[in-house]
């Protein structure tokens, strides 16, 4: 299995395991470490070591070029290559370079990409997981909150096949017993 089919397999399973997550009125970086601690819980139930801001192969650039960019998670495996997952909100050119630089060092890229838009797919092998969250202007003026609100799993309400007078809709509040519809003397048959 070469790194892109790798990174999708790899990709779809992170996928399936953030589809349970969900939240109400976060900030962008508490949104950001959430993930981060949920993709570090993902690697870790998969048998992996999981680090967080692992040291990644990308150089800064000067005056820091004697230390290392990092990754938001880099996963240890016994079975395969390791795997470097970077968790953005924006679609940063950088994200896109160190993960490149890292899957050229045989590493498996991974961006996981949250918001509201649609993101455009990064080049081969670079795997993206998508997570689509909703926002709304805080309150507070101090930028956004963004929730994942629970699927509902309801089927919709099912309608009739035509009009419904009123006399056959279903009272949706009890009434005293020995009243009518309207609540105004004996109900009449």
């Amino acid at each position: 299995m070469d790194q892109a089919e790798e990174g999708a397999r790899i990709g779809a399973a992170l996928a399936g395991w953030l589809g349970r997550l969900t939240f109400h009125d976060q900030t962008s970086d508490e949104v950001t470490a959430l993930l981060i601690d949920t993709v570090v819980a993902w690697a870790r139930a998969q048998g992996w070591r999981a680090y967080r801001r692992a040291a990644s192969v990308m150089p800064l650039p000067p005056p820091y070029e004697h230390q290392h960019s990092i990754v938001d998670v880099g996963c240890a495996r016994a079975d395969g290559a390791p795997v470097v997952i970077e968790v953005d909100h924006s679609g940063r050119r950088r994200s896109v370079d160190k993960l490149r630089l890292e899957s050229e060092a045989g590493r498996i890229a991974i961006w996981l990409r949250w918001g509201e838009r649609r993101f455009e797919p990064p080049p081969a092998p670079i795997a993206m997981v998508p997570f689509r969250v909703t926002s709304r202007p805080d309150p507070g003026g101090a930028g956004r909150r963004y929730s994942r609100l629970p699927a509902s799993d309801r089927p919709a309400p099912a309608h009739l096949p035509r009009d419904v007078d009123l006399g056959d809709q279903v009272d949706l509040f009890p009434r005293p017993e020995g009243t009518g519809r309207s609540g105004e003397g004996p109900e009449r048959d």
